[in-house]
């Protein structure tokens, strides 16, 4: 059995160093994907463009707009005199929140009564999420400063775990190394059987007494070493490059990164397998890879999803690998705290191999 994985192995070698374009592209890509998207991506937006339209005019109105200033998410781009300009500066896209305090709010503080109305563009939900709450944050902590008193006899101690100074990067690093490491290992198996029959070699290796799990695994073997050297370089760019840092325990990482990697290939083989065409696998791995990140947690959390989406999410390898990650990577947790994640990913490697074998025995019958 081993001399037989070992010459499929060897056949798909040879091929990898038969281009040497696509090999180094494979290797260099994810690290520049990693660059791009960290540098990219901001969940904490800042400098929000906001037109202010003072009625009141007053030093009250001044220190509540640069209270919004001063805090680095606002940034007036224009002053307006009614609402209707707010209004038209927002559904132009020239601002994001519109400020509009009355003429009466200077008279109406002392008897607690003083409003304003702040417009926000609903169109991008991180503008509107972040405007939104740090609006209502600044507004409470100025009424405060205004009434010299606590608004509420609870003293709220909140202690963020593991990153406490809210730094985005550490949020989306461990996602973005997980999702990386999916697409990367998809798109290296997900052609690797439809090739062999579109170029007419299938034929020889049915001859060949290689059985189909020995033909899975042997095709998977030479890209799972191009997937653990993706996986390490991601991880070097993270933490020497990015700063964010790595708490947990190296090679419980690579162990189960090992487990992943094999996953993930193997589902690019059952698309490999189940696909009529080269052309008809890329566009299959793309969707998948595309629907995975969605409901395997990178972007919103598994839970907030639909039930129906749950169960879905559930042949993702990275649905498995994104708690062990942000579990290793972020707290430094062991592999006690990862049993139930450890286990049902490697019952979906085994179910994942063995669908691919029985998927290929079918297509020869």
């Amino acid at each position: 059995m081993l001399r037989r994985i070992w010459a499929i192995t060897q056949k798909e070698l040879i091929q990898l160093r038969r281009d040497p374009t696509i090999l180094i592209l494979m290797l260099f890509l994810p690290i520049i994907q990693l660059a791009l998207f960290a540098a990219a991506i901001h969940t904490d937006i800042q400098h929000i463009p906001m037109m202010v339209a003072d009625q009141s005019m007053s030093a009250a109105s001044r220190d509540y707009i640069d209270a919004l200033v001063r805090s680095d998410y606002f940034t007036i781009i224009g002053t307006a005199t009614s609402q209707d300009e707010l209004m038209a500066a927002i559904d132009s896209g020239r601002a994001s929140v519109g400020l509009l305090i009355p003429p009466d709010f200077t008279t109406k503080l002392p008897d607690r009564q003083a409003q304003v109305l702040i417009l926000i563009d609903g169109s991008d939900s991180y503008t509107t999420n972040t405007a939104y709450s740090t609006a209502n944050a600044i507004s409470e902590s100025y009424a405060v400063s205004l009434i010299r008193q606590s608004v509420t006899p609870l003293n709220l101690d909140i202690r963020i775990l593991y990153n406490p100074d809210l730094n985005q990067l550490w949020f989306l690093v461990p996602g973005l190394l997980a999702a990386l490491v999916q697409a990367i290992a998809l798109s290296l198996t997900a052609l690797a059987v439809v090739r062999e029959r579109e170029v007419g070699t299938i034929e020889a290796l049915l001859v060949t007494p290689i059985r189909p799990i020995e033909l899975m695994i042997g095709k998977t073997l030479p890209n799972l070493a191009i997937a653990l050297v993706n996986t390490t370089s991601i991880l070097l760019v993270a933490t020497q490059i990015f700063g964010v840092p790595f708490q947990g325990n190296l090679l419980l990482f690579f162990g189960l990164s090992l487990v992943f990697s094999f996953s993930g290939l193997g589902l690019g083989l059952v698309i490999s397998v189940a696909a009529q065409s080269q052309m008809q696998a890329q566009q299959l791995a793309m969707m998948l890879n595309f629907v995975g990140m969605f409901l395997a947690g990178f972007l919103f959390p598994p839970y907030a999803l639909p039930a129906p989406l749950r169960v879905i999410g559930a042949i993702f390898p990275m649905t498995y690998f994104l708690p062990i990650l942000r579990g290793i990577y972020t707290k430094g947790v062991g592999l006690s705290a990862l049993a139930g994640q450890v286990v049902a990913s490697l019952g979906l490697l085994i179910v994942i191999l063995f669908a691919a074998a029985r998927l290929f025995r079918e297509s020869l019958d």
